[in-house]
């Protein structure tokens, strides 16, 4: 097979391209601009462009299909010659699923938590050594790409993420899985600039449901209103099982599952998602006991309460919340883990969503419960975006929040946080972005501890 990857440079696309390269395929790719890690990863498996820029050159007849990313824009001139030469073009969701049909398809959805529940099924089917494929947005320890696909394979786990699945294919990725066994974990409202009221949001997941083989299984957590009236109104075959919390408790700053099993996570949005893997890998023949076992090495996925700095007096962790629910559970999880320390939760407007004086309403009393709240909005960066640069007064009142600390500039906010009387202090930055290329191992090690 020859495959053509145009916007090679994705994070899930030159995992994909990786990830058939090792199936024997023959791949290549081309992208305008290729950053770190993908760059490295691709030249260390042979797949890097030799040129950065689309050439229509690259696209031949013998190509048996190209796969387009959403970094590509709808006039491409290497997608116009695909289209000219008649060749079949699949968005990657598409493609994952041709190469899945006959596999059992595991799909992870809803607005937080996929990542953590699709780590989580990872790692222990990962830790019996089960033969799985799979799709994850974030890179988890004992993997070295995001994405594997084999032809002997029985079962793939796939992230399902809601974001459009290319810019000739305007359907949510998860749309095109067609799952087997499916979680939505929750529904709060997010990417405004495609989905533009929570009504228009919600139908998504409300047209994921149908998309379930019949006779399939979907697991929900019980606690989101919206949601079980969403699943509850389908009229699908279909079995809906609801979850909860895992029983667990607290006991000097470690989280215990069932009251004796350790575990390296914590929080109750993290036992809501352990309980939803749980109930997946139950379905995949994996028994209770065997995965409590396995979870007492669950370390997280990439950038979920990862923590960076970790001494006797001071945390410091980095997360990926950003939208009102993920920030809130974030910050509960860390103050209800460590209630007598001062918590400083610091995040970034960074999303088109979060930058949009529309949405930003959805983030009144979201950070209550941290003791210093910090808001930085890199103005360069929504300047690209094309966003109306955000006011000092609008950010306090949208959070409800007049004592809120807010900085636009990297410089003032790294002093402010270097500042810090950091004794029994937890500092939790959160961010889909970098905090304007803010290197938080080097803050760390410059805290004064």
């Amino acid at each position: 097979m020859r495959i053509h990857f145009i916007a090679i440079g994705g994070s899930t696309m030159h995992n994909l391209a990786i990830a058939l390269h090792l199936k024997g395929y023959a791949v290549s790719g081309s992208d305008d601009v290729i950053y770190e890690p993908a760059a490295g990863r691709l030249e260390q498996h042979g797949l890097l462009p030799k040129t950065l820029g689309w050439n229509p050159s690259r696209i031949v007849p013998e190509l048996d299909a190209i796969i387009l990313g959403m970094h590509a824009k709808a006039d491409n001139p290497e997608l116009v010659k695909a289209q000219a030469l008649g060749l079949k073009i699949y968005s990657y969701p598409e493609y994952i699923y041709e190469q899945s049909k006959d596999k059992t398809r595991v799909v992870i959805g809803g607005s937080h938590g996929k990542t953590t529940i699709t780590s989580m099924i990872l790692h222990v089917l990962n830790h019996y050594r089960r033969d799985f494929d799979y799709l994850v947005g974030a890179q988890l320890d004992g993997f070295d790409t995001m994405v594997k696909i084999t032809t002997q394979a029985p079962v793939i786990v796939i992230e399902g993420d809601e974001y459009l699945s290319s810019p000739i294919d305007r359907r949510p990725k998860f749309h095109l899985y067609r799952a087997n066994l499916a979680v939505i974990s929750g529904i709060a409202w997010d990417h405004i600039n495609v989905f533009p009221t929570f009504g228009d949001y919600i139908s998504q997941f409300d047209k994921f449901i149908y998309t379930i083989f019949p006779n399939g299984k979907l697991f929900y957590a019980e606690n989101d209103d919206e949601l079980k009236k969403v699943v509850h109104q389908a009229k699908v075959k279909i079995e809906r099982i609801p979850y909860g919390p895992a029983a667990a408790e607290t006991r000097d700053g470690v989280t215990y599952l069932e009251g004796n099993i350790p575990l390296k996570i914590f929080g109750d949005h993290n036992l809501m998602n352990l309980s939803a893997a749980r109930m997946v890998c139950l379905e995949l023949g994996v028994s209770a006991a065997d995965f409590n076992s396995a979870m007492t090495t669950f370390k997280g996925a990439s950038k979920r309460l990862e923590l960076i700095l970790n001494t006797s007096l001071t945390k410091l962790f980095k997360d990926f919340a950003h939208s009102p629910s993920k920030l809130k559970a974030t910050i509960e999880a860390v103050k209800t883990q460590f209630p007598n320390d001062k918590l400083v939760a610091c995040m970034e407007l960074h999303t088109f969503s979060s930058l949009n004086t529309e949405f930003l309403a959805q983030y009144h009393h979201c950070m209550d419960r941290a003791d210093v709240k910090v808001v930085y909005v890199d103005q360069a960066a929504a300047r690209q975006k094309g966003m109306n640069l955000l006011k000092e007064e609008v950010i306090r009142e949208a959070f409800a929040s007049p004592d809120l600390f807010f900085f636009d500039d990297r410089n003032s906010l790294e002093s402010f946080l270097k500042g810090l009387n950091v004794t029994h202090l937890n500092l939790l930055m959160m961010s889909s972005g970098t905090f304007g290329g803010l290197d938080l191992k080097k803050l760390a090690c410059e805290l004064n501890v």
